[in-house]
């Protein structure tokens, strides 16, 4: 799989922002967990271009005080956007100060793609292509590694080829993805949008080697993808490998964009202790409510 570097490894942004936010949802979201040492919030976010405007999607990520958001469907410079860099506004917008885009198409006369901001500087950004059908929308994985409590940690972020059908596309591109991710020794996050379903090929390949954090200790319901008619539907995710402990998870169920947004509390494991599948991942929580089952 060809390498493609970013020219620009480190974003940060140098102004800061008063953080307003909904007093409701940021007092639901953070009584989730107490943080501790090696405690860290997640967030993976389809934003839609913020065709809903990027202040309420800034709202919805500030209320929720994660650490780190993979982001998804972001515009860089096109004309949709007022050619803003949306991951360098919702950087600025939420006191995440270090961002980077990673660009799949140009769209709008700008660039189009997934993105991440984060409270911890970014060490390295690089981005693999992802095999697709001929003649359709390209598709990225982007690994980003930071220095996370003393530890170097590799988040990756992608978005995955759309529904219905190519299923069997997205099946190549876990595998792809999971190629990668097997190769790289450090504690590893991957979120995304992954346009499957948690019973596809394509996840289940996933959760052979990574913990689905919301299956594991989801709270509420699972579905991330209302539909008008037909049930809605759960294809974003946050999983991650066992180097993490999963605490808590929801969904945010607010009209910022198409998706909503999925929060996960983890807690990153002290290196000198050796992972455990019955530490790490325990016992269910529950059974997530969702009408995509």
């Amino acid at each position: 799989m060809k390498l493609v570097r970013l020219l620009a490894g480190l974003f940060i942004a140098t102004s800061s922002v008063a953080c307003v936010s909904s007093p409701s949802l940021r007092a639901e979201v953070a009584s989730e967990s107490s943080q501790g040492q090696g405690d860290l919030r997640v967030m993976t976010f389809n934003i839609q271009s913020a065709l809903k405007g990027l202040d309420t999607v800034a709202e919805t990520i500030r209320s929720a005080q994660p650490d780190i958001v993979a982001l998804q469907e972001v515009d860089v410079n096109t004309r949709r956007s007022s050619g803003l860099n949306q991951s360098a506004e919702l950087a600025w917008r939420t006191g995440l100060r270090h961002y980077a885009h990673f660009r799949t198409t140009t769209l709008y006369g700008g660039d189009y793609g997934v993105g991440l901001i984060s409270r911890f500087p970014l060490e390295s950004v690089e981005q693999f292509p992802l095999p697709v059908e001929p003649g359709t929308e390209p598709r990225t994985v982007a690994r980003v590694v930071m220095n996370v409590h003393g530890q170097q940690v590799s988040v990756y972020v992608t978005h995955l080829t759309r529904r219905p059908f190519n299923g069997a596309v997205r099946v190549r591109q876990s595998a792809a993805i999971m190629k990668l991710m097997a190769n790289d020794p450090q504690p590893k996050l991957l979120m995304g949008d992954m346009n499957d379903t948690p019973d596809s090929r394509s996840v289940r390949l996933f959760k052979r080697e990574l913990m689905d954090v919301f299956a594991l200790r989801g709270q509420g319901e699972a579905d991330t993808y209302p539909l008008p008619v037909i049930p809605n539907l759960r294809i974003d995710y946050v999983m991650a490998c066992d180097h993490f402990m999963p605490k808590s998870s929801r969904v945010l169920r607010v009209k910022a964009s198409d998706h909503y947004p999925v929060v996960a509390d983890l807690t990153l494991l002290d290196p000198t202790q050796a992972p455990s599948a019955e530490l790490v991942r325990g016992p269910r929580m529950h059974t997530p409510t969702t009408s995509s089952q």
